[in-house]
C-alpha cells in the first residue's frame, strides 16, 4: 500500500515560478555587502596596520548602492581611509575603490586585493 498523502503526485507543486522583476527588485532593496571573503582581506589588513601602530578603530556602513569600510586613527576623526565596494561601478572602473581622508581615490580596481596593495609598505633604498 503507498501514501499518496503528501499531494505531490501530480507535479504541481514540484516547483515555484517567480516572475524575474520581482527577483530583481527584491534583490535592489537589500543593501551592498562585502562578502566573507573580501572581509576576511580587509580584516587582514586592518590587523596588520593595528600592530603598526596607524590605525585604531573601523566603522563599516552597508548603503543601498555601496558598501564602505571606514578606518580611524581615533574614533572621533574623519576617516583615514575607506575601502568601498560599489557595485554599479563594476564593468566601467571596478567596484572597490580605496579613497584617502580628503576624498582622492588611491586606487581603484575589479579585484579587492589589489586595490588593498595601495597599502603595502613600499621598499626604499637606505644609505648606511
Amino acid at each position: 500500500m503507498t501514501d499518496h498523502s503528501s499531494g505531490m503526485e501530480d507535479g504541481e507543486a514540484s516547483g515555484i515560478l517567480i516572475p524575474l522583476h520581482e527577483a530583481r527588485n527584491a534583490r535592489l532593496d537589500q543593501p551592498v555587502r562585502f562578502d566573507r571573503r573580501e572581509l576576511d582581506q580587509i580584516l587582514r589588513l586592518y590587523g596588520r596596520m593595528v600592530a603598526a601602530n596607524e590605525w585604531r578603530d573601523y566603522a563599516i556602513d552597508h548603503l543601498t548602492d555601496r558598501a564602505v569600510f571606514s578606518v580611524f586613527r581615533r574614533a572621533s576623526e574623519v576617516p583615514l581611509f575607506q575601502i568601498v565596494k560599489d557595485p554599479r561601478l563594476a564593468r566601467r572602473q571596478g567596484a572597490f575603490a580605496v579613497i584617502a581622508a580628503g576624498g582622492r581615490i588611491l586606487k581603484r580596481g575589479q579585484e579587492l586585493g589589489r586595490v588593498l596593495g595601495v597599502f603595502d609598505a613600499k621598499l626604499r633604498v637606505v644609505e648606511a
